[in-house]
């Protein structure tokens, strides 16, 4: 008899989401033994959890509210030009500036072109945050650096001043090298002797092909030109002789004001851009071993090295590898002792093991799930992640009670259909109560800066997984066995 209830029970809808759900759960986590016979597994963590590196850059700019008496676009076009960097329009009564000016060095310069400054805020426009934000996550992805986030701290003006960028499995020298070297990439034509003239910055390429070889073993790196660009290019190759006389007039990629790449326009392409616009290019870097580094080193300048405004490092901090096994211990016993004092304290409101197994073991199913769901996504576990984590265990263990005492009243296992009545009314309180812990996560989930991010993501993925598996999962398993 007990056996064919457990097939009945096995066979439910809801009991069998939550098994399929745990197993695919531990496939994706996969717990292995490397080669050095340490237990490891898919997950990934964070800076709190391993060796990591961050770096907070600051902008080398500024928005500033103006008014003008000119023409906006003229006015525009003189005020770059004597302020020899790009003004760009962020809106009808805000100019970004690419440089660090003070608002004291502005002002004769607005007013010389006829302009007053209104107000000043260092740092960029949201637009330019989130276009260096991507540049930068390309960056890092190109080097082959993972576990890295990117966040740009914006404020109710919509003016950034910093970015972060966290790096876990870095060291610090690695870091600075990977980012707070970073810098505006350019791309000029040499005109006579040593003297070159701006054509294009970096944010023109649209996209950078992987280095490939052609049929004369030559490397190189194929990237295309945004229509606009690639009408400047044309125009300032034509204008500085490149197209007739190319060895003579070469194009030079810089970044930093350090020559990345150099070299003439091929006779193919020089001869085209006489007669028409190219948007797509191959920049040849030679041949052999040399050849293929210099392509993957010039691919990773050509996808992410066009900052449209310089940087600063304005902070740093590292963790080493022991703290962060530290930590990693210190949460793997937070998180035991957790389960272990939900089981006591069960145990003491109910006195009854038949109750206490299945709520424990609910509730444990709900972290591997959670955990599953990370390891999916590739989201990296760090301290308010671990905070998450044990959140659930509370949270949920809160909601199996209400269940509990609506189904159990008096202690009593009522007849079905009151049983599925009380049940509904248990979820019915489990989903209000639900629906709002999401409301007041998702602010935080928002947040670009917010360290408690992952806190609120994981608190919201275990109120999406209770509501909608494991307390129906649990609701038909605490009838089965408590119905004799």
């Amino acid at each position: 008899m007990k056996q064919e209830r457990i097939r009945d029970l096995l066979k439910d809808w809801r009991v069998l989401t939550l098994i399929i759900l745990l197993v695919l759960s531990v496939v994706a986590i996969y717990p292995h033994f490397d080669n050095s016979g340490n237990l490891t597994t898919n997950l990934q963590y964070g800076l709190d959890l391993q060796q990591g590196a961050w770096l907070q850059l600051e902008f080398k700019a500024e928005v500033v509210g103006y008014t003008t008496t000119e023409p906006v676009d003229t006015f525009v076009a003189n005020l770059s030009k004597s302020l020899d960097t790009d003004v760009e329009q962020v809106d009808a009564n805000h100019l970004e500036i690419r440089k660090s000016y003070t608002q004291a060095e502005l002002e004769p310069y607005f007013e010389a072109e006829g302009g007053t400054v209104v107000s000043y805020q260092p740092g960029i426009s949201k637009a330019s945050a989130d276009l260096v934000k991507q540049i930068l996550e390309q960056k890092i992805n190109a080097m082959g650096t993972k576990d890295a986030k990117v966040n740009t701290l914006t404020g109710m003006n919509n003016v950034a001043r910093y970015v972060r960028v966290e790096m876990a499995g870095v060291d610090m020298n690695q870091a600075q090298q990977i980012i707070g070297k970073q810098g505006k990439f350019e791309i000029r034509i040499q005109t006579t002797g040593n003297e070159t003239e701006h054509v294009l910055y970096g944010d023109t390429i649209t996209s950078v092909q992987v280095p490939s070889k052609d049929t004369s073993g030559n490397w190189g790196v194929g990237f295309t030109l945004s229509d606009a660009g690639a009408e400047t290019f044309r125009d300032a190759a034509i204008k500085y002789g490149a197209t007739t006389d190319p060895t003579h007039h070469q194009l030079a990629m810089i970044l930093d004001n350090k020559t990345v790449y150099s070299a003439p326009l091929s006779s193919n392409l020089a001869s085209s851009l006489q007669s028409e616009t190219t948007r797509t290019m191959t920049a040849s870097t030679g041949t052999g071993t040399y050849g293929m580094q210099q392509a993957t080193n010039l691919e990773i300048q050509l996808r992410a090295g066009a900052l449209p405004v310089d940087v600063s490092v304005a902070g740093s901090g590292s963790t080493s590898a022991s703290l962060g096994s530290h930590y990693m211990a210190m949460c793997l016993i937070a998180g035991i002792l957790a389960l272990i004092t939900v089981a006591f304290v069960i145990f003491y409101r109910y006195r009854e093991p038949r109750i206490v197994l299945p709520m424990v073991l609910i509730n444990a199913s709900e972290i591997v799930i959670l955990l599953g769901f990370i390891s999916v996504i590739k989201f990296q576990m760090d301290l308010p992640t671990i905070a998450g984590l044990i959140a659930v265990l509370g949270t949920g263990i809160d909601q199996l009670v209400v269940i509990t005492d609506e189904i159990l009243h008096e202690g009593i296992v009522p007849s079905q259909t009151v049983y599925l009545k009380r049940l509904a009314r248990a979820l019915t309180i489990i989903v209000v109560a639900a629906a709002t812990v999401l409301i007041a996560m998702l602010p935080l989930a928002l947040m670009d800066l917010s360290t408690l991010k992952g806190f609120a993501i994981i608190t919201m993925m275990g109120v999406l997984v209770g509501v909608i598996v494991t307390r129906p999962a649990y609701g038909k398993i605490i009838m089965e066995i408590l119905s004799q």
